[in-house]
């Protein structure tokens, strides 16, 4: 016969990972990162794009979505869910509509298992800085690999894109690192 209690006769404790999925609070989390990234995008991004002669374009949606899944700690198919609600979110700026639903929906995922595979790790302090340039860089090779393959595979176009996608990425990885720690202690977090 089983018992609820120990031996030692305290009751039995589970430890749930309660940053598991998403429930009201990540949504409401979710959708506040994507507004604040798009919104950052029309403002602060397009200010380093000319700023920078296009050598930093920034997506602070990926961003947002990369701090909304180190926070939320979605299962896979969550993160897919992620990723293309934030590309849902991209297309009303993209100049290459659709194509951000693969490079998002791709770098989402890849982001939550680089997440979920890296918080078991000694390195896991890395994982927000390593997690979001990974991803970013995902995203923006995925996007210029099918924007090449719809206009023909023009070689020029990987020339131009491969070093703002790679400055992109640590632009990224930079900013979601120093946001990550706040971020988890306003929301009460622990690891």
């Amino acid at each position: 016969m089983t018992t609820p209690f120990q031996p030692s006769g305290r009751p039995r404790t589970v430890a749930i990972d309660e940053r598991r999925g998403l429930d009201i609070q990540s949504l409401v989390l979710l959708a506040v990162l994507l507004a604040a990234g798009f919104i950052l995008n029309f403002t602060a991004g397009k200010a380093i794009s000319a700023v920078s002669g296009g050598a930093i374009a920034p997506e602070f949606i990926v961003s947002a979505f990369c701090l909304a899944i180190l926070v939320i700690r979605p299962t896979i198919p969550q993160a897919l869910v992620i990723g293309l609600i934030s590309a849902a979110v991209i297309q009303i700026t993209t100049s290459s509509p659709g194509i951000d639903f693969v490079a998002e929906g791709i770098a989402a995922v890849a982001m939550a298992s680089i997440v979920n595979v890296g918080a078991r790790t000694p390195a896991r302090n890395l994982v927000p800085v390593v997690g979001t340039f990974i991803t970013t860089l995902l995203s923006g090779m995925i996007f210029m690999v099918v924007k090449m393959a719809l206009m023909g595979f023009a070689g020029e176009l990987a020339a131009v894109m491969t070093p703002v996608v790679t400055v992109t990425a640590i632009f990224n990885a930079i900013l979601v690192g120093a946001l990550y720690q706040p971020v988890k202690q306003s929301l009460g977090l622990n690891e």
